[in-house]
């Protein structure tokens, strides 16, 4: 019998590990960490077997493949011990896409991927097409695979789940852009990190799509480079050469494959990185077949993503918004453009090798004021004191950091939590982030 091993026994390890036992193979999951409860509940239901706080080799070095949460790097030396072996490592994607002829739906970029990604499933289940949601967000696509049986998957893709794909075959595939982002992972080599992006196009055919921001430079060089047999799909906010979907009149307007237009101020989200968003999804739609009267409702009923841009409240003239998704400073600096009052900025975590050069003007002029929150804001300060904008420098948690912002903020301005960075210095996931200002914010 074929020896499968999963490591990390989150969603997607856990996931992996139901479908792989259901489809006859020996599996074992290792993780470093403790399991969380429910993830035990699912292994042990299944009588597979597992292990936390520790990778016992003797278990792992003899499988015939290995299944790689995303989270572990490449160079983690059980990784290289693996590699210098031979053995298979792959990801829960690559392993669930295996088991189903379901049409699947791919979503990746530095920004815009998880509003984008909701919104087309969305559109989708509200046209009652048997479809689910998968990736960075909702339920594992192995464990969709293993207890469901849907014909569409909408799939958010990281570049570290991309890494280890290799056969599998994106239909529709939706890439939103590319700034630096995670260049820690990737030897600070941007090329890496676009040739990881890029992978979400291999294995396509000419049966198949690839939507893409037609504005974005690094795109539109590395297009030349590719040669895709896909059919090109390209947006764009305005009317331009190649763009099949784009804003004229104050309409939107998709040209492709099917003819169709609605009035921008219908959109539900708003603002210039969410036209994108919505652009991407309605042509996804759009070459998926749904009719246009099921787009428009969808585009124009859509809720929005929490921790993307989310009005928490209002307090004594002061509106409070959590962005705490914007994990990358191409992220935050959609979120400044977006903002229409002065703003104090709530900026920092554990930076990932950022160049906030790019939100510089921005912040010039949009920000009144700015909280540093972080175990380390050395870097925050060298970049930003130069502005002479009042601060607060915050080491200790969200509670502090909501009071100081609260107390820099001035009536009709808005206070903004769209760090730049990755939550992991002082929570525990940017969803923590984002729910503990929403709690404090609350009790102000």
């Amino acid at each position: 019998m074929k020896k499968i091993v999963i490591l990390g026994a989150g969603e997607s390890g856990a996931g992996a590990a139901v479908l792989a036992h259901k489809k006859g193979f020996d599996t074992f999951v290792s993780d470093m960490s403790a399991i969380q409860d429910r993830y035990k509940n699912q292994l042990d239901e299944y009588n597979i077997r597992w292990e936390e706080g520790k990778h016992t080799e003797d278990l792992i070095m003899d499988a015939d493949e290995v299944i790689k949460s995303p989270g572990i790097p490449n160079e983690a030396p059980l990784i290289q011990k693996l590699i210098a072996k031979g053995t298979p490592i792959i990801s829960e994607i690559e392993f669930a896409g295996r088991y189903t002829d379901a049409k699947m739906i791919c979503i990746t970029g530095s920004n815009g991927k998880t509003t984008t990604t909701s919104l087309i499933y969305h559109i989708f289940k509200s046209a009652a097409l048997n479809v689910g949601l998968a990736g960075n967000i909702g339920k594992s696509l192995a464990l969709q695979v293993a207890l469901e049986d849907h014909d569409y998957y909408i799939i958010e893709l990281s570049s570290f789940q991309l890494d280890n794909m290799y056969d599998f075959r994106a239909n529709i595939a939706i890439l939103m852009n590319i700034t630096p982002d995670h260049l820690d992972r990737y030897d600070h080599c941007m090329q890496n990190y676009i040739d990881s992006k890029f992978r979400i196009t291999q294995n396509q055919t000419q049966e198949d799509a690839f939507i893409f921001w037609n504005d974005d430079p690094i795109i539109k060089k590395e297009l030349e480079k590719y040669g895709l047999k896909a059919h090109l799909y390209p947006f764009s906010a305005i009317k331009e050469k190649n763009s099949i979907a784009y804003v004229e009149d104050k309409e939107v307007k998709i040209t492709e494959p099917i003819a169709f237009n609605m009035e921008q101020e219908k959109l539900a989200l708003t603002g210039q990185h969410n036209l994108y968003n919505s652009l991407a999804a309605g042509i996804s739609a759009n070459v998926a077949g749904i009719t246009k009267e099921n787009i428009r409702q969808a585009l124009s009923d859509f809720k929005g993503v929490e921790h993307r841009l989310e009005k928490v409240a209002r307090i004594r003239g002061i509106d409070f918004i959590n962005d705490s998704k914007a994990t990358n400073v191409n992220s935050c600096w959609y979120a400044l453009q977006s903002m229409t009052t002065k703003t104090v900025l709530i900026i920092g975590g554990k930076d990932k090798g950022n160049d906030y050069t790019e939100i510089e003007e921005l912040v010039k002029e949009k920000c009144s004021a700015l909280v540093f929150l972080g175990l380390h804001n050395e870097k925050l300060h060298a970049f930003f004191d130069k502005m002479n904008l009042p601060t607060a420098d915050i080491q200790t948690g969200m509670r502090d950091a909501v009071e100081a912002a609260y107390k820099l903020a001035k009536k009709g301005e808005t206070v903004l939590l769209s760090p730049c960075c990755a939550s992991f210095d002082l929570f525990k996931s940017y969803e923590d982030r984002g729910e503990q200002f929403k709690k404090y914010v609350r009790e102000l």
